[in-house]
């Protein structure tokens, strides 16, 4: 098993910048992806950012440019870096992992865009 905590969320402007946290029971290089998801309120989970345990990484078109997914593998953490926030990156975030076939999921993170 894997257990997924997320934590970094918050209320901020737009324009500005969040880093958040998911933090993995187990060593980062035992997980096949970790991802980022976000589902903002009456809409559909969506997709933002996948890193392998290679280290490559994928984003979102409406993300790309302004995130960015990284990883401390001495923390078994994965980060995201949220910069250039909209309102319309409002959502709950969710940390998503891989291992060994098998689905995890993070309890979420609120963030919210708003002036």
């Amino acid at each position: 098993q894997v257990h997924l905590v997320e934590s970094g969320g918050g209320l901020v402007q737009p324009g500005g910048s969040l880093r958040l946290s998911c933090a993995a029971s187990r060593s980062l290089f035992s997980i096949n992806s970790v991802v980022w998801y976000r589902q903002a309120p009456g809409q559909q989970r969506e997709w933002v950012a996948t890193i392998l345990v290679g280290g490559a990484t994928n984003y979102a078109d409406s993300v790309k440019g302004r995130f960015a997914i990284s990883r401390d593998d001495s923390k078994n953490t994965i980060y995201l870096q949220m910069n250039d926030l909209k309102a319309e990156d409002t959502a709950v975030y969710y940390c998503y992992a891989d291992y060994r076939r098998r689905d995890y999921w993070g309890q979420g993170t609120q963030v919210t865009v708003s002036s």
